[in-house]
């Protein structure tokens, strides 16, 4: 398929108050946060900046149209339809998950996640006084991480009040079955357990692969979830701090919004800007990314199985991360911390290390492979040369 929008072109980001590439050494290729080095489609640019041409940023009013615009394109490409009264914007998926927590959980009551999980979730307890529980995913014969109902529900306590739910999973890559989600939506009914469900990757899946919003299970199931999307990671826009809640309960949906009080809890007028032109505008944008991501993640498969000895990985089913196993290597972490700073030091490409995501994640490291393919291919040889001698 020919696309028209340029993935391929280096647009330099050093130096530009960017976090993925100023946090880094310069010679550090940064292939760590999850923020894509692509512009985003180019309605997003024209509305911002026709909004910052009018030259005025007062308090903004924009009615329900952003919530419409959220509605409209959980309907377009999930099938699920939600009505706008249900959609409430928040700054980040963090907050809002941070802010479910307060609104279903009382201090001392459980939070539970899966892990390997994105570190934020795991500091959901302590922000509000809970108790951090976890379940730890497994994995089969062949690397690929599934849930077993089980040991899920055995990690259920009478104190469990929520659990955040990731999906597609950050890091792992997976997009959890109808069948899966199923058995974890019934076992939290059955526990009488709120799901807060992250779905913010749940545009970024690959052919073969479809995401189904847990809530669109059942109208139960709906009842006792609160979910999350946001443009930020689909469209590369997270800087403009635009997300939203999907919360069908009316008291519930009622005390999420509360907890926003004294805390500005929405989003600014140019992230609602953005948001609405992204999800009434960017599909086409979106089906020529998911083109180029596929054939970033299908090369990187090829790469670290034939040219990096000692790491594997299972190709996501979505996301643009890879969670790459290196326990094999043996490395050593840096004196005094858990830190293993093997491939920024040696290689020169920076990567999320995986104790970041908690228990599960020792021995890997996720990659971002969002970013033009020659930016990948340098810093996959650059891996590849620091290994030489490593593994014999």
């Amino acid at each position: 398929m020919t696309s028209h929008y340029d993935f391929d072109q280096n647009h330099p980001r050093r130096n530009t108050n960017c976090a993925k590439w100023d946090l880094v050494e310069p010679e550090v290729l940064p292939l760590w946060v999850a923020d894509m080095d692509f512009l985003p489609p180019p309605e997003v640019n024209e509305a911002l900046q026709e909004a910052v041409e009018h030259g005025i940023f007062g308090y903004s009013y924009f009615g329900t149209q952003v919530q419409e615009a959220v509605a409209g394109w959980l309907a377009r490409r999930h099938g699920w339809q939600v009505p706008a009264e249900w959609v409430v914007l928040v700054p980040g998926v963090v907050t809002g998950f941070n802010f479910a927590a307060y609104a279903v959980a009382q201090p001392g009551e459980g939070v539970l996640v899966q892990t390997p999980a994105y570190g934020p979730f795991q500091h959901v307890a302590e922000h509000l006084e809970m108790t951090q529980q976890t379940s730890q995913l497994p994995q089969d014969e062949n690397g690929r991480y599934y849930v077993d109902l089980e040991a899920f529900e055995a990690a259920i306590t009478p104190e469990t009040r929520i659990f955040m739910l990731c999906n597609p999973q950050n890091p792992t890559g997976r997009v959890f079955t109808r069948e899966e989600l199923q058995g974890i939506a019934e076992i939290c009914l059955r526990h009488d357990v709120w799901i807060c469900s992250d779905e913010i990757h749940s545009d970024l899946v690959y052919s073969g692969y479809k995401h189904i919003p847990v809530a669109s299970l059942s109208e139960e199931i709906a009842a006792k979830t609160i979910t999350l999307v946001a443009p930020s990671k689909t469209f590369n826009i997270p800087g403009l701090r635009g997300s939203a809640a999907i919360i069908p309960d009316e008291d519930v949906r009622k005390r999420f919004i509360e907890a926003q009080h004294g805390l500005m809890g929405g989003v600014n007028s140019l992230g609602q800007v953005a948001m609405q032109a992204a999800y009434e505008h960017g599909e086409p944008w979106l089906e020529a990314l998911l083109d180029y991501l596929g054939a970033n993640r299908n090369y990187l498969a090829e790469f670290v199985e034939t040219r990096l000895p000692g790491v594997k990985m299972v190709a996501p089913e979505g996301t643009y991360l890879a969670w790459l196993d290196c326990r094999a290597l043996n490395l050593e972490t840096k004196e005094g911390t858990s830190f293993n700073p093997f491939f920024e030091e040696q290689a020169k490409v920076a990567l999320n290390d995986g104790l970041w995501f908690g228990p599960g994640g020792e021995g890997f490291v996720r990659l971002n492979f969002g970013c033009p393919r020659a930016t990948l291919v340098e810093a996959l040889e650059r891996m590849e040369e620091a290994l030489v001698g490593v593994v014999s």
